[in-house]
């Protein structure tokens, strides 16, 4: 396996205004070898003996050399990745983000993350700058773009998306069974005696043919709610604390509020679970709360938050290798990797009191 190529330790020999920067020259110098076989250590290439790698290596890493990707570039390949994201405030996100990136590590590739918010505007301008940058493969997480136009970029490079339903054509996707992970909250909640369950969405957006993760995460919940008879309360805000906050405030504020909550996400569950607190009730003695996601801090004692675990290692880990497997030649028709969902049940779930619900 090739070994990390970015050491940050720097060359000795000193020229005007700092150090100079090995050469490729160098690094065969130094291991005693051919320049031919520096590229093909760098490249990852087939045919390399372990004890060359190893001799290569050890120059590389003692003089700092590091690839021009400029000349990269000139010869038809890059060898860096682009990583679009949108908000990295959101913890799963930032997750799956650095999954992506030790998947990558140990490979000739290297990684270029941007992060802009759910604009669609600025989503695609961030997506156009790294195809400037002759990224030789792209990784979008989220993307609030056209489905249309990932397939034209689908076109010109290697592209996997990420958290997009539905069925693309020239790109690969990988996303969670978001209505089964849905139904999962809804069972469980109706199991426990819950009758008045609402839930905390999104925009939904116009497009039904590639719905995003929450768009099916909330037509699972409706579903389940109408299997038993119930009736579905979507609260629209967004994915975040303070839309979760925002969200639980609108529904304690009816005369009938809700006995369970069913954040779309983690990070809107902390965020309901504060407004619960601001009102003087508690979780989960007056009201239920459960979200989605099991981001590492939703296990904390204190929090100890009933969630669906949609493995965000997973996730990074299957969108860097479907990527590669473009990248490499291995296979040019789409696929679309589902990761199953699994309830974690934690302390943010109860019976409700039997007053609230008489």
């Amino acid at each position: 396996m090739t070994q990390k190529r970015d050491s940050r330790s720097s060359r000795s020999a000193p020229v005007s205004g700092g150090a100079a920067r090995a050469t490729i020259k160098d690094v065969a110098a130094e291991a005693g070898v051919s320049v031919a076989a520096v590229s093909k250590v760098v490249r990852n290439a087939y045919g390399v003996s372990d004890e060359m790698r190893t001799k290569v290596q050890a120059a590389i890493d003692k003089l700092g050399y590091r690839p021009n990707v400029g000349a990269r570039t000139m010869r038809g390949r890059s060898y860096t990745v682009g990583v679009k994201a949108t908000e990295l405030s959101s913890l799963f996100v930032s997750e799956v983000v650095e999954s992506i990136g030790e998947e990558f590590h140990g490979t000739p590739f290297d990684v270029i993350l941007t992060a802009t918010g759910p604009d669609p505007v600025q989503q695609q301008r961030s997506i156009e700058v790294l195809l400037d940058r002759q990224i030789d493969g792209l990784i979008v997480v989220a993307p609030w773009v056209s489905p249309a136009w990932l397939e034209q970029v689908a076109e010109r490079v290697p592209t996997v998306v990420v958290a997009q339903h539905g069925l693309a054509k020239d790109y690969d996707t990988v996303v969670n069974d978001d209505a089964e992970g849905a139904r999962m909250v809804v069972e469980h909640l109706v199991g426990l005696g819950h009758r008045r369950i609402a839930h905390t969405g999104q925009p939904v957006g116009s497009d039904s043919a590639h719905p995003l993760s929450h768009v099916a995460r909330q037509k699972g919940y409706e579903d389940a709610m109408r299997s038993h008879g119930l009736e579905p309360d979507v609260i629209v805000t967004s994915y975040s604390e303070h839309g979760g906050y925002e969200a639980a405030r609108e529904a304690l504020a009816r005369p009938e509020p809700p006995t369970a909550i069913f954040a779309g996400a983690d990070v809107a569950a902390l965020g309901a679970m504060r407004a619960i607190e601001d009102a003087g009730l508690s979780v989960p003695g007056d009201i239920s709360l459960v979200g989605y996601d099991n981001i590492w801090i939703s296990a904390i004692k204190r929090i100890s938050l009933t969630t669906v675990d949609q493995s965000s290692r997973i996730t990074g880990a299957a969108s860097a290798r479907l990527l590669l497997e473009r990248m490499q030649g291995e296979r040019t028709q789409s696929v679309r990797y589902t990761v199953a969902p699994s309830l974690i049940v934690r302390g943010t779930t109860a019976p409700p009191r039997l007053s609230a619900d008489a």
